[in-house]
């Protein structure tokens, strides 16, 4: 049994790690999973992704403890390559993510989140990279997402002290979108996402190009990347699908992936 469902609503898709009896934490396999379900999008057909976790009591509670226990250094490398190349493979993802964070997120679980576009989650939702707490540091990404989402300060305030912060902290340090009941965050995700995929994929794709590359480069390098992305829609059929339909004053256009 695969540890990541993947569900098809249209042009999203729902993805959900599915080990609910162990808060949903990361081991091997649920990465070899998560990595072996981004293989299977659909991208002629896909154009909004939506992660989630079974059940109501997590996300993803964080990376398995005790798998991790008994590592030495050299496992330990490997263990962290592997969650970040997976997580990296999600940040750099051609389509749009959103993590809809039902419950505990914290440690791997939090990575996972910071490494989707957006962050929307329930009102029960707990977010934290625990780490040092057992004597290591994050080891998917969570020293270098969560200064770049909520500043360099606060970021090294939650990640030594351990300290867990609960929806409404994260939505006011700007961790997360928006906050929901429990039972409106999924329907709140995908609606986001059905407002995503009515736009052009084309462009969205670039937007998420230009903006994961240009976050990185000086602001002179980062215009030449936003020329590029900018000029290469022209070569779409949605440009002119979508800027005559706008001069026709015309209203619900589809867009087709190209």
């Amino acid at each position: 049994m695969s540890y990541v469902t993947s569900q098809q609503e249209g042009s999203i898709l729902l993805m959900t790690l599915n080990r609910p009896e162990a808060l949903n934490a990361l081991n091997a396999q649920v990465l070899e999973d998560l990595d072996k379900a981004l293989d299977g999008v659909d991208l002629e057909t896909v154009r909004c992704l939506v992660i989630t976790g079974a059940g109501d009591r997590a996300f993803a509670a964080g990376a398995d403890i005790a798998a991790m226990a008994d590592m030495d250094p050299e496992a330990a490398a490997a263990f962290s390559r592997r969650g970040n190349a997976v997580f990296r493979r999600i940040e750099s993802f051609p389509l749009p993510t959103i993590a809809a964070v039902n419950g505990y997120a914290l440690g791997g679980g939090c990575e996972l989140s910071m490494a989707c576009d957006i962050r929307l989650c329930s009102e029960n939702a707990v977010f934290g990279q625990p780490e040092v707490a057992l004597g290591i540091t994050p080891g998917f990404g969570g020293t270098q997402r969560l200064m770049r989402l909520i500043g360099m300060g606060k970021a090294k305030e939650l990640i030594f002290s351990a300290r867990t912060v609960k929806a409404t902290e994260a939505l006011e340090m700007g961790l997360v979108n928006g906050v929901y009941p429990a039972e409106e965050l999924l329907p709140a995700a995908k609606k986001l996402a059905a407002r995503i995929v009515r736009n052009a994929p084309i462009a969205v794709r670039a937007c998420k190009a230009a903006m994961n590359e240009g976050v990185d480069q000086a602001m002179d390098e980062a215009i030449v990347t936003e020329v590029r992305e900018f000029s290469g829609c022209f070569a779409s059929e949605d440009q002119k699908r979508g800027m005559q339909a706008f001069l026709n004053k015309q209203k619900n256009i589809e867009f087709l992936n190209q």
